[in-house]
């Protein structure tokens, strides 16, 4: 049976148009509360990719889209820039081994582990928030040399790893155990998150993970839709950051329940 090239033209046509779409969704989700890969990643998998170039294709949109919500964030004065340096790179470092070794070693075990631990993430949520600014943040010496360092390096690891769910968990992590308010930790979550998300990067493009050629019109969606949510965040603040938090680790919680659990 032949199909005309036309219809596969058509095809072609409108899955690329759906997968642009969701990346615009994902990079507007991620740049409020974390999760694109949330969303990515199966809808990757749901075209027929592999998982693992599922997991790649989403590094590489991801890493791009962050740009503009990191812009937005950068222009306004919302990422506490004094903390920065301490957990780059280790969220490098543990990217890329947590990229290098999710072939050697059973994902299910970290799966479990992150599993078990969402619940306490998301009571979390619902305690009372910090409201004082960004003026007023002080990290302690505690903060600089271990917290910080420590919670990238994991995370870093678990996002090279899996990778869905990790902007909504570095937010939460900055926010509880760092001390930083939330619009604050949302901000700066993302550069943490860009250089776990380029320390991926690197593990899967050396792997030859990545289809290059077909992600151009979704990382524009993702540029797109990180630079929407970003500016409405900077206009609504602890409003539009909750509900989404609790929604990005939710669907992780379900989705890993499913994966790894049932």
């Amino acid at each position: 049976m032949f199909i005309d090239g036309s219809l596969l033209a058509d095809y072609l046509i409108i899955g690329i148009s759906i997968l642009v779409f969701v990346s615009f969704v994902a990079g507007f989700l991620d740049s409020i509360a974390g999760g694109a890969g949330l969303v990515l990643v199966p809808a990757f998998i749901l075209t027929g990719m592999p998982p693992q170039l599922a997991l790649g294709q989403e590094k590489l949109v991801s890493t791009l889209g962050t740009i503009s919500a990191i812009y937005n964030y950068f222009k306004n004065g919302k990422i506490i820039w004094k903390v920065v340096g301490y957990g780059i790179p280790t969220a490098l470092i543990g990217a890329y081994l947590g990229g290098k070794v999710i072939l050697a070693i059973d994902e299910s075990i970290v799966g479990k582990i992150i599993f078990f631990m969402i619940p306490i993430g998301l009571l979390f949520s619902f305690m009372p928030k910090r409201t004082k600014s960004d003026k007023e943040y002080q990290p302690g010496k505690k903060d600089i040399w271990i917290v910080l360092p420590l919670t990238c390096f994991v995370i870093g690891f678990y996002d090279g790893f899996f990778g869905p769910g990790t902007g909504s968990l570095l937010i939460l992590a900055l926010h509880f155990l760092a001390r930083m308010p939330l619009i604050e930790s949302s901000a700066t979550s993302k550069i943490f998150n860009f250089a776990s998300n380029v320390g991926a990067f690197v593990a899967f493009a050396i792997a030859g993970k990545m289809a290059f050629l077909i992600s151009i019109p979704m990382v524009v969606g993702s540029i797109a839709g990180n630079y929407l949510g970003s500016h409405l965040t900077l206009k609504n603040g602890e409003k539009i950051i909750k509900p989404l938090i609790f929604i990005s680790i939710s669907i992780l919680f379900i989705s890993l329940g499913i994966k790894y659990i049932i």
